[in-house]
């Protein structure tokens, strides 16, 4: 872990350098102002002259006005470290993020996730630039009071370093404790944002069904569970703080009783003692510092495992698998797919078979509509085309080519998808249809709203095409999102189309121009089509019927309600509501 911190520490080399000679010098100056209040003792007050008194005084303001300058230059160079570290983390953090597989996702939670790329990079923010900071001055001032007191009186220096290992013993034992607490504690406040995040994003399901209350009740169970673990390492970091501070002034105790004994006698002088007592108390007020700090450093230490265990984390299918074929090569492609003998199972469901031993072939330039019960295996063809998953066995080719021997990168950008949930980002419109292509100018992003026949709705918006959409597209109704998905592949012209119950959100009229839009949109470009609903592909070159994984039929509409049973059966219901939908209206 600490190697892998370092490699975003190290980058910075010259402000460590310089911020450490800062540390150094304001160490150095505060140790000084011991040697300043011995002579303000000896010199002023005990011998009585105002010159020497004044001369005194004068050196301890000139050590408080170098203590200062040296204390702004620490402060600010660390701190800029904690916040550069930091900032350069959590980019990397969330670049791996986003090349991971979609397994990932499927069984770790997007709250604990993020609590990892916001919780934890700050507490390392806070770690970096103030506590570690803290941690190497107290440090410095234990070794240098310490190195001081040795000059300044032996006997009680041999005392000092007799008790140091007794206060130093509880920091080491208790540490161990609130380290672990620590990360059961990062992982319980993890665990409360994500089912809070879960909870706000289905906010309307929750409301429909009256759920307020039940949710209420279950929020407050998680933010218990988080409370019980925060205090249990509360009560143990406490414990060591006040450990500490009752053995240190303890000790200080002591030495004051000794050392003023020797002075009464003689033995040593006024400023010595107060020297000394000025020492002691610096390793005292070092100690206690570490103390506090340590147990920071291990809360730090909880929340640096929970992030190298997510830069850890490798993708099935990275994102620059495959040659790096280049991208004029597939924009001159004709673009025919082919399943071959694909078997394939979810890593969730290993045992349950999605894909078995599937072949199809999808013609260069020609539609294929797949049609199926749900579970079918229609929408994982999908997203094995698009390499988010790799089969078994069997592969896909695109113009004879194994996907698997293209970049990921390369192939995708020849894919655009509508699917049957859009996904729009809280952005405007402009960024939500441009994102498959950002260079794209307006007038382009015009024309392709207006072959979605999105245009006119995205005019009456309050701001246009400068509308912000809310989180998931959230002002926007099923039908608006779609439309706005279905442009968004247009601008994209790419050279083969995935459609995923493109026009399922929308109603009768919208459905038909945008049929009429997505003809337009598929000549020349290689289409496969999933759609429940049977009258909205008969135009399709070629009909796929799926079941439980397999093909069981292929062909055209009127050949399939004479071959296929199952597809004849899917045909009569669809029809049958149609007709009956139809009598009502």
């Amino acid at each position: 872990m600490a190697v892998v911190l370092w490699g975003f520490v190290r980058p910075y080399r010259s402000t460590i350098l310089w911020a450490g000679l800062a540390l150094v010098f304001t160490a150095g100056i505060t140790l000084s102002i011991g040697q300043g209040i011995r002579i303000l003792v000896d010199q002023g007050f005990m011998a009585g002259s105002s010159a020497a008194l004044g001369n005194a005084v004068l050196v301890l303001m000139v050590l408080a006005l170098l203590m200062a300058v040296g204390t702004y230059a620490r402060h600010y160079l660390v701190s800029w470290l904690g916040e550069r570290v930091v900032a350069d983390l959590r980019k990397a953090v969330f670049d791996h993020i986003v090349t991971l597989h979609p397994s990932y996702f499927e069984t770790n939670r997007s709250g604990e996730i993020m609590s990892r790329l916001t919780t934890d990079t700050t507490l390392l923010q806070h770690i970096i630039g103030t506590s570690f900071s803290m941690a190497l001055r107290s440090a410095l001032m234990f070794l240098g009071a310490l190195i001081l007191l040795l000059f300044t009186n032996l006997k009680l220096s041999l005392m000092v370093l007799v008790g140091v290992p007794l206060v130093l013993l509880p920091i080491v034992l208790y540490g161990r404790r609130v380290r672990r607490l620590a990360r059961a504690s990062q992982d319980s406040i993890a665990d409360v944002g994500s089912y809070a995040g879960e909870i706000i994003q289905h906010i309307k399901t929750v409301q429909s069904y009256t759920r307020e209350d039940h949710e209420k009740q279950a929020f407050g169970r998680e933010v218990e569970t988080a409370f019980q673990v925060a205090r249990r390492r509360i009560r143990q970091r406490s414990l060591l703080i006040a450990t500490v501070i009752l053995l240190m002034f303890g000790a200080v105790s002591g030495l004051l009783w000794i050392g003023g004994n020797d002075m009464i006698a003689g033995r040593m002088s006024a400023g010595d003692l107060a020297a000394f007592v000025f020492y002691a108390m610096l390793m005292g007020s070092a100690v206690a510092t570490i103390s506090e700090v340590y147990s920071e450093l291990q809360r730090a230490t909880g929340a640096t495992e929970r992030l190298v265990d997510l830069l850890n984390v490798e993708a099935d299918i990275p994102m620059s698998a495959g040659e790096p074929v280049s991208e004029k090569t597939l924009r001159d492609a004709e673009a025919e797919v082919a399943f071959e003998a694909v078997v394939f199972s979810y890593p969730s469901r290993p045992d349950q078979a999605a894909v078995r031993g599937l072949s199809l072939v999808v013609e260069a330039g020609k539609s294929l509509a797949l049609v199926g019960p749900s579970g079918a295996g229609k929408s994982t063809l999908l997203e094995l085309l698009q390499r988010f998953y790799d089969p078994q066995s069997g592969r896909i080719t695109l113009d004879g080519v194994d996907i698997r021997e293209i970049d990921t990168g390369t192939l995708r950008r020849q894919l655009a998808v509508v699917p049957q949930q859009p996904a729009l980002f809280t952005a405007d419109v402009w960024y939500n249809i441009r994102y498959g292509r950002p260079d794209a100018t307006d007038e382009e992003v015009i024309a392709a709203a207006r072959a979605a026949h999105a245009h006119e709705f995205i005019q009456q918006l309050p701001d246009g095409y400068d509308s912000h959409l809310g989180e998931q597209g959230t002002r926007l109704s099923g039908g608006q999102k779609q439309r706005l998905a279905i442009a968004r592949a247009i601008l994209k012209d790419p050279k083969i189309l995935l459609l995923d119950e493109a026009t399922s959100a929308l109603d009768a009229e919208s459905e038909y121009h945008v049929q009429q839009a997505l003809k337009t949109v598929m000549k020349g470009r290689t289409t496969i089509i999933i759609a429940h609903r049977l009258a909205t592909i008969l135009h399709a070159d070629s009909i796929a019927v799926l079941d439980r994984g397999e093909l069981v039929a292929q062909g055209g509409h009127e050949e399939l309600l004479q071959a296929s049973p199952l597809y004849k059966r899917l045909a009569d219901l669809q029809f049958q509501t149609d007709r009956q939908k139809n009598a009502i209206d």
